[in-house]
Formats: structure tokens, C-alpha cells, sequence
């Protein structure tokens, strides 16, 4: 941290391997960490905090595990819609020899933990904080994928895996249900073609109706049971040539 601002965050150079991950670092003076508490990243300190045991300067090193996130972090029949992010505090005159790893004392007060925004909203949806020790902490997630916490570690939200069978059942309820919507679109087109059908010839029906009736009129007669046109018989008078009158 030599020539390196107090109060300013600094990325952190990482190995290929660990490509999809970032780390950064901001080193803090505890009186001003008291007054101003801090607010980088996607964490949110409140004021009043101090390091335990107190320590004049402090260093906070973030953490975002990115795509290598179920590499390091795992919870049984939970799935990850979020990747891990975390944050520790350490003495500022830590060495190799000295470990130098602080609490923050928050008396109280609760840390915000900010994710993404996420457009796969799940009401099963639970904050995770993965302490120091190895347990697993879990809490609800307020609104706009906010998680609260009073103490430092790493953070991410998760949702309940579905098992095997329901995961299957569910894909068999959609087949279904495209099945039953596919066969009521053949039979609603099936209808709308029958009655387009009816409609042209009861159309061409009456062009043929309106066409006869501009022609001359002619009489209908029964055969059976069918109609048919018929022209009218005029039977002309006999009329004799030459007749001879006496």
C-alpha cells in the first residue's frame, strides 16, 4: 500500500487463473471510518463502526468470485443466481508472520450488501453470508436484491434446486399444456376454414341468384323432390290454310 492514498479503491491484479474474478482494496483511518463509515463496492458500511481489536488503520480487501463462484462456495440444494461477493478486514501492519485479521465492530447497525439487479425475480429467493468458520448463515432478501448483515465474510443469493422428479414434472406439464394449445389452434383453424368455405359459396350463390334474375323469368315445377325450371307452355290454335267457307 506504499504511495497509495488513503480512502481511495485500487484494483488488484489477479493470475490468468483466476480470470472472472475481482479484487480490490481501500485502506482506511479508523477515526474517519467512525464518522463516515465506508461505501465502495457493492457494500454499504454505516458510521459508528470501528475495528476489533482497534487498530489506527485498517485495510478492506473486496472480493467478486465471479464465474469461479460455486468453485469456492457451495450450499446443499441451493443453486447461485448471483455471483459471491465478500469483503474482510486486516490490520494495516500485517505481515506474513502476522495475519492480522480484524473484526468490524458494528454495534448494532447493519451492513448493506447490494447485488445486480436480477430479472429473474424468485420469491424463494434467500441471502447466504459464508462466515470465516465455515458456517452458513441465511436471511431474507429485501427489496432491489439487497442483503443486510452485521458482520464482515462473503454474500450471494440463492434459490432451492429443484429436484430430479420435479424438475421433470414440470417439464412434463408444459408439454402438456403446448400439446393442449397446439390441438385447440388445429380445431379453432380447422372452424375458421369451414365457415370462410360456407361464406364463398353462399356469396357465389346469390351472384348466381341476383345473374338469373336479370334473365328472362322462368316458372319452377316439382320432380320428386327437386325443383326445376320450367318455361311455360303456349299452345298456338290450329289455323287452316286455305280454308274453303261455303
Amino acid at each position: 500500500m506504499s504511495k497509495r492514498y488513503t480512502g481511495k479503491l485500487y484494483d488488484i491484479p489477479l493470475p490468468t487463473n483466476f480470470s472472472g474474478m475481482e479484487t480490490s482494496i481501500v485502506r482506511l483511518r479508523s477515526s474517519s471510518f467512525w464518522r463516515r463509515g465506508a461505501n465502495f463496492s457493492f457494500f454499504k458500511i454505516p458510521h459508528r463502526v470501528l475495528p476489533w481489536p482497534f487498530v489506527k488503520r485498517f485495510d478492506i480487501i473486496y472480493e467478486n468470485l465471479g464465474n469461479l463462484s460455486s468453485k469456492y462456495y457451495d450450499v446443499t440444494n441451493y443453486t447461485f443466481v448471483t455471483p459471491v461477493i465478500g469483503f474482510l478486514a486486516y490490520d494495516a501492519r500485517r505481515s506474513r508472520e502476522n495475519y492480522g485479521m480484524v473484526e468490524l465492530n458494528t454495534m448494532e447497525n447493519h451492513i448493506l450488501i447490494h447485488f445486480p439487479p436480477n430479472n429473474d425475480y424468485n420469491k424463494n429467493m434467500k441471502c447466504v453470508r459464508f462466515v470465516k468458520n465455515g458456517t452458513i448463515e441465511f436471511s431474507n432478501v429485501t427489496m432491489n436484491n439487497t442483503c443486510i448483515s452485521r458482520g464482515q465474510g462473503h454474500f450471494a443469493i440463492v434459490v432451492p434446486s429443484l429436484k430430479p422428479e420435479e424438475e421433470k414434472k414440470g417439464k412434463w406439464k408444459w408439454w402438456v399444456i403446448g400439446f393442449g394449445v397446439g390441438i385447440v389452434g388445429l380445431i379453432l383453424l380447422i372452424v375458421m376454414g369451414i365457415l370462410i368455405y360456407k361464406c364463398v359459396r353462399l356469396k357465389k350463390r346469390g351472384n348466381m341468384e341476383r345473374q338469373s334474375g336479370k334473365s328472362e323469368a322462368l316458372d319452377d315445377v316439382w320432380v320428386g323432390n327437386s325443383r326445376m325450371p320450367s318455361a311455360s307452355g303456349i299452345r298456338t290454335q290450329p289455323v287452316l290454310e286455305n280454308s274453303y267457307v261455303p
